[in-house]
């Protein structure tokens, strides 16, 4: 896929509104959902500067360089849930010390070893959707309240749930701009970037996790499988929480 790229006659000013609310946001995608991933990078960095945070799995490192080398010290949020792969966390500190970021671990109120003792041992194969709610959903709404607008990693190829997300949407759940650059890339495009950049990989991918969450709910996806069939595998579950409502 190729992503138009908006001509030079771009004003950041115009795509600026006095007020964000669904209106204005729908009026600002309108005019960027044609747009390059860099161009969006660079309205968000000029609009918002430090009042925005980076959403960042760790899957791949795409979003740490792209904003990263436009806003130095920008905060990359990573939910730091207790339960994440060795290879994971290795590459969140490997953003961290090739790239001008902030990491900031977003941590639940309980640790797992807490949790275990309040919910039972584990939560995420008997609830994963409390488990979600406590490690993820609730963690990364207290994080998000310091920000104007937050950025994520999510694209439409991820899920038929995606499939018409905008680039730049109304967060009310959380009050603020959410902002998805990368939402019309294809695989293609992901790799064409790493490629061109150079950027650090998380191994797993390498290894046939396709989506990357949390060890326990997260397997390897067999040929021909969605990209998502490994995440809750059996469960009939497709997102944490995060990107719905």
């Amino acid at each position: 896929m190729t992503i138009p790229a908006l001509g030079g006659a771009l004003a950041l000013t115009a795509l600026n509104p006095r007020e964000w609310n669904a209106e204005t946001c729908a009026e600002v995608n309108a005019r960027l959902e044609s747009a390059s991933a860099s161009h969006i990078a660079d309205w968000a960095v000029a609009t918002f500067g430090q009042r925005i945070g980076i959403a960042c799995s760790m899957q791949d490192t795409i979003l740490p360089h792209l904003f990263g080398t436009r806003l130095e010290g920008v905060d990359v949020l990573f939910l730091e849930t207790g339960y994440h792969f060795t290879e994971t966390v290795d590459t969140r500190d490997e953003v961290a010390r090739r790239f001008p970021v902030t990491i900031v671990d977003v941590r639940p109120e309980l640790s797992v070893e807490e949790q275990d003792a309040q919910y039972g041992k584990d939560l995420f194969a008997r609830d994963p959707n409390l488990c979600c709610q406590m490690r993820k959903v609730d963690p990364l709404a207290q994080a998000l309240s310091g920000y104007q607008a937050w950025v994520t990693g999510a694209r439409r190829v991820d899920s038929v749930t995606r499939s018409e997300m905008p680039v730049v949407s109304w967060d009310a759940k959380h009050g603020l701009v959410k902002i998805n650059p990368l939402a019309l890339w294809d695989d293609a495009d992901v790799e064409k970037y790493q490629v061109q950049n150079d950027l650090p990989r998380n191994p797993l991918v390498a290894q046939g996790f396709l989506s990357i969450g949390c060890a326990p709910c997260t397997r390897k996806v067999a040929p021909g499988e969605d990209a998502r069939a490994g995440r809750w595998a059996g469960q009939g579950k497709t997102e944490c929480g995060i990107h719905v409502g």
